[in-house]
């Protein structure tokens, strides 16, 4: 009851905020929320299961974070939701620390700001993004909660504090990683095609909402579409945010897909099976990366934390940066 009332709660808060939608619309937030958690093996962070209804009503909650009026959030939480890598591509490797990605950018800004005045317009946070950032503290910040419930559990304690630490983070973590599925947030062509445009691209901003909200409620997406094409868990052993780097690139590699199908039709009849099985590709996609992030921070939770020596904030640390005050992870 608890959890309904919580879910009930937010949908009416969201309601109050129609202009925020961004992103992936409620429908889809929703959905490869639902379908990771659903997915989850036995296993796994299995306790989430029961806070699946405020989760997925919750999932659109990011983006009330970005109204205009409230804008020390929205300067914070704008960039979370993209990664417009066209942008940075002098920025190699990419830096483990958001500062240290903040910072590359600046400088690069100063040094074109005259010669190149249109290119520095967008050299900044806002039209670069910061998503895999966001992703990566929303996970980390996931497994020290599931060392709470795992605690909690050991000692035959209350676990549901915690639960709902973790439910929160899951919230957060499935909005970042369900918007860097679509494609749109992974490119500058984010909001129509933008630059060269020699195969006659729409460049109505129209399009992404066209897309992941008209289209998606239109088609009538449900859970049952997606949850058969996620698999089973990949154990994922390597580094995490190369992981997420990965993912986002290859959701990049699609967004002219996308303006192909859009070109055709405009995503004007909900029926066209071929928008329709690209919704279902990108949200089985989120769905399954979620899903599988979840199962690996559960596992990571079971470890106590690493003893980092000299600490990141120890200026002998040999990889600690004196521009940000610590090392990168």
């Amino acid at each position: 009851m608890r959890t309904l009332f919580l879910a009930l709660t937010t949908i009416s808060a969201l309601a109050l905020h129609p202009t925020a939608a961004h992103a992936w619309g409620q429908t889809a937030h929703a959905v490869i929320d639902r379908a990771a958690i659903e997915a989850i093996p036995e296993d796994g962070p299995i306790f989430l299961r029961k806070h699946v209804d405020y989760i997925a009503a919750s999932a659109s909650l990011p983006d009330s974070w970005r109204g205009d009026a409230e804008n020390f959030s929205k300067m914070e939480e704008d960039p979370n939701h993209g990664w417009f890598r066209e942008q940075f591509t002098f920025v190699k490797p990419i830096p483990r620390s958001r500062y240290e990605f903040i910072l590359a950018l600046y400088k690069h800004y100063e040094t074109i700001k005259d010669s190149d005045p249109y290119t520095a317009q967008r050299t900044n946070v806002r039209w670069t993004g910061t998503l895999p950032y966001a992703a990566m503290e929303a996970y980390e910040r996931l497994i020290t909660c599931m060392r709470y419930v795992r605690k909690a559990q050991a000692e035959g304690g209350d676990a549901s504090i915690p639960e709902q630490h973790c439910a929160f983070q899951v919230i957060r973590l499935g909005h970042y990683i369900g918007d860097g599925a679509q494609p749109h947030h992974d490119s500058v062509h984010s909001d129509g095609w933008r630059g060269d445009n020699p195969k006659g691209y729409t460049t109505d901003r129209s399009v992404h909402g066209r897309f992941e909200s008209q289209f998606v409620d239109g088609m009538g997406l449900t859970v049952a579409d997606i949850a058969p094409r996620i698999g089973v868990p990949r154990r994922q052993s390597g580094d995490m945010f190369d992981a997420v780097l990965g993912f986002l690139n290859e959701a990049g590699d699609m967004v002219e897909d996308l303006y192909k199908l859009e070109k055709r039709n405009g995503f004007a009849d909900f029926a066209d099976n071929d928008v329709r099985a690209f919704v279902y590709d990108r949200t089985t996609a989120g769905a399954a990366m979620l899903r599988d992030m979840l199962c690996r921070a559960w596992a990571e939770s079971a470890t106590p934390p690493a003893k980092i020596t000299p600490s990141p904030l120890d200026a002998n640390n040999p990889r600690f940066n004196p521009e940000t005050g610590s090392a990168p992870s």
